[in-house]
């Protein structure tokens, strides 16, 4: 048996991959598409992440293929319809990343609320004079706030419960409501416009679906408070990037901080020289521990396939046997 592992990954995952023989990409740059298909000609399980597409023709190109495992938490990389078509059994390590991803959404929001980079930037360039008067860099207050949250899944919940350590108001936009959530952490639902006007901070870690592709625009910004930060940590293209660097321009938001992006790892040149917006390039679960219980359950999601012959909890898909 052969996994193929398309990028480095922490030294742990050899040691929940067993026996079977490893094929694996030694460093972060994703490997060029002819070469993944020459690895995956015989491969058995293939260990991707977000940045590799892995289409009909690369999975034709595998005949042995039984399971993916998608080092993330989504499959928007990953055409699904064909893989359970060809019996082939795509998971995700989504369980493992929750709270780091909530806790760097977090720190973005803060983050451009207090301007904390150009703070920085300021401190190193030997402008500090111990004057702490600086009105340029005056910024929010979170206390009692209201923060919207749109997508009350896993990652929407442990956004709420670090919220609640604020005293924040909590509302959330779902395609269903959460009642559950909403006696956990006293969240109040709301249409889509009012949380729109409604929120001081609000962030986005709903998945990428055709309802939510686009769901932020110039006229959605244009009902949000002037005073409002956004905050992407979900799918890139649930934002129209263009729209969004205009909104910015323009003060119809105050300020915003992003993970993902529209046009991945393409970032909008016009929000690059915003100051008003902070761009992090996908940090979402880069903490060492996630790092590596991604990797294990990953691993672990091959193995019970391929040795148990068993669907696992991590399978997003019921592959048709053939």
């Amino acid at each position: 048996m052969k996994v193929v592992i398309t990028s480095k990954m922490p030294e742990v995952i050899t040691k929940h991959l067993e026996d079977i023989r490893i094929d694996s990409n030694s460093t972060d740059e994703p490997l060029p598409t002819i070469r993944l298909r020459q690895m995956m000609s015989d491969t058995d399980a293939l260990i991707c992440t977000s940045s590799d597409i892995i289409d009909r023709p690369l999975m034709e190109s595998s005949p042995k293929l039984k399971v993916i495992a998608n080092y993330d938490a989504g499959t928007d990389n990953i055409d699904i319809d064909y893989a359970t078509h060809r019996g082939i059994t795509v998971c995700t390590a989504k369980h493992i990343l929750t709270q780091s991803v909530a806790e760097l959404g977090f720190a973005l929001l803060m983050s451009a609320a207090r301007h904390i980079p150009q703070a920085d930037k300021y401190a190193r360039n030997g402008r500090f004079s111990g004057n702490t008067n600086h009105s340029f860099m005056t910024g929010l207050d979170f206390y009692k706030k209201t923060i919207g949250i749109y997508g009350m899944g896993n990652i929407g919940q442990a956004v709420a419960k670090i919220a609640s350590g604020f005293s924040m108001d909590i509302i959330y936009h779902n395609r269903k409501r959460d009642k559950q959530a909403e006696l956990i952490f006293g969240a109040t639902y709301a249409t889509f416009d009012e949380l729109l006007e409604w929120s001081d901070y609000l962030i986005i870690t709903a998945p990428l679906t055709m309802d939510t592709r686009h769901a932020f625009s110039l006229k959605e910004f244009k009902k949000m408070k002037k005073s409002a930060v956004l905050v992407n940590v979900g799918r890139g293209p649930i934002i129209r990037e263009s729209d969004l660097a205009t909104a910015l321009a323009e003060k119809i938001i105050y300020a915003a901080g992003l993970d993902v992006y529209e046009f991945e790892p393409e970032i909008n040149e016009d929000l690059k020289k915003l100051d008003n917006v902070i761009l992090s390039p996908h940090l979402g679960s880069s903490t060492q521990s996630t790092k590596e219980n991604m990797a294990i359950s990953c691993a672990e999601s091959v193995v019970s396939v391929l040795k148990g012959g068993i669907t696992p909890d991590t399978a997003v898909n019921k592959p048709v046997i053939i």
